[in-house]
């Protein structure tokens, strides 16, 4: 892979030359799993790219170039990207169609049957008619289950069918020169998840081991023909999570088992999917330390704030992967040469979008520990890291090792803490 030298005109890593490994012989291309597929000719080649129906063709390699390079990047195949992508996003488009109606159709659903409930329980049948109504209408803005309903609909539905529409215009326009324009971020981006991130995976696993816990939990207290409950809400709140009550009153350590624990599946699942990405970019061109550092710091002030504001129990990574991404947002800023414009604004989108649907949402989602999170990762990042233009990434001193290291220990105590008072408890 690339080496970094750091003169004044170096490309960044992912810009440059060596950064995709080495190519075979002939041609060929190789899937988002690494898999090399070698190709008769060039022209096989292309029709491969024209046809591919998924995004399968990662990189492409052929004997002109020593390096394998992006199916963008190759001479010759504008036609035949232009035709995959209009099929790509024409498919999007169509499926993210079909669930917002599905969705739409529940969360009126639900609407519907909270007002229907507000006009039958309005009072006194000599209540006028507009009142009732203003009765009911009040009842679908209180309604627990409207507003989750609400809110699966915009993280599941509205969210993806605004993002494949707006993808589903920019490709009518999908020239050669925007082709061209759009390389750097995709090389940017499908270089990172080229990009090994050992520390990102031990913190995943320590996210999941904590659920596989509460998992265990329920089942043991519940039976496994009650396992189908565990996607609404899984166990080991009260046991691990921060309960504010007991966390005021001394149980300190609930502000760090909290962080791995999770609400339900989807909960989960959201936060495991934000982990392996934010935290694979920032090991990446941050350096390991500071992964740990950051997300203990943020988490710990995310949980704090929440115990200062919110009174229901709290469970979850959001603060410290909140962290991740105000980190980031400064971090990438201060170093502006290692990251192309529109990956950055991508960040940027991934606040705007969380702070969304964080006002949809706020029966069930903790916008406190997501502040203080985001504010405490950007702290961070604004004390340790100064201004750079340098295309290097910076190098990790033994201190940031030391202090990674000790932050690492605290989490994993803490992971184990988590799932013993659960299974314990």
């Amino acid at each position: 892979m690339a080496t970094e030298q750091n003169t004044p005109d170096a490309p960044p890593v992912w810009a440059r030359d060596d950064a995709f490994p080495e190519a075979p012989q002939g041609c060929g291309w190789v899937d988002a799993k690494g898999k090399t597929h070698p190709c008769d000719s060039l022209e096989k080649l292309t029709e491969t790219i024209r046809t591919d129906r998924d995004g399968s063709v990662n990189l492409v390699w052929t004997p002109e170039k020593p390096r394998m390079i992006l199916p963008e990047e190759l001479p010759g195949t504008g036609d035949a990207l232009r035709a995959a992508r209009e099929r790509w996003t024409r498919d999007d488009l169509e499926d993210a169609k079909h669930k917002l109606r599905w969705f739409g159709m529940a969360c009126v659903g639900f609407a519907a049957w909270a007002f229907y409930q507000g006009l039958v329980s309005a009072g006194n049948p000599a209540v006028g008619f507009p009142e009732r109504l203003k009765f009911a209408a009040r009842t679908v803005l209180s309604s627990g289950e409207s507003g989750l309903a609400l809110l699966i609909f915009l993280i599941f539905a509205f969210i993806p069918w605004y993002q494949a529409r707006k993808r589903r215009r920019e490709v009518g326009a999908w020239d050669d020169a925007r082709i061209a324009a759009a390389v750097p971020a995709m090389r940017f981006e499908t270089w990172l998840e080229w990009q090994k991130a050992p520390m990102t995976k031990i913190l995943l696993a320590l996210m999941t081991a904590v659920g596989v816990a509460q998992l265990l939990c329920h089942v043991r207290t519940s039976g496994w023909g009650s396992l189908m409950a565990v996607f609404h809400n899984w166990d080991g709140i009260a046991a691990a999570g921060l309960v504010k009550e007991h966390y005021l009153q001394g149980e300190w350590w609930r502000l760090f088992t909290a962080p791995f624990l999770h609400g339900n599946v989807v909960h989960f699942l959201m936060n495991a999917s934000a982990l392996i990405y934010l935290g694979r970019r920032l090991e990446v061109f941050a350096r390991w330390p500071h992964l740990p550092m950051v997300f203990l710091f943020a988490a710990c002030a995310g949980g704090e704030a929440s115990a200062r504001c919110v009174a229901t129990p709290s469970v979850g990574a959001s603060g410290g992967l909140m962290g991740w991404l105000g980190f980031l947002l400064v971090f990438e800023t201060l170093h502006k040469s290692l990251v192309p414009l529109s990956a950055r604004r991508r960040l940027a989108a991934g606040v705007l979008m969380t702070a969304l649907i964080g006002l949809v949402g706020y029966r069930y989602i903790d916008n406190a520990a997501h502040a203080g999170g985001l504010l405490a990762g950007m702290l961070y990042a604004v004390i340790v890291f100064p201004k750079s233009s340098s295309t290097v990434r910076p190098n990790s001193t033994m201190t940031d090792r030391i202090a990674g290291g000790a932050c690492l220990i605290v989490l994993v105590a803490s992971a184990f803490l988590a799932a013993s008072r659960i299974i314990g408890g």
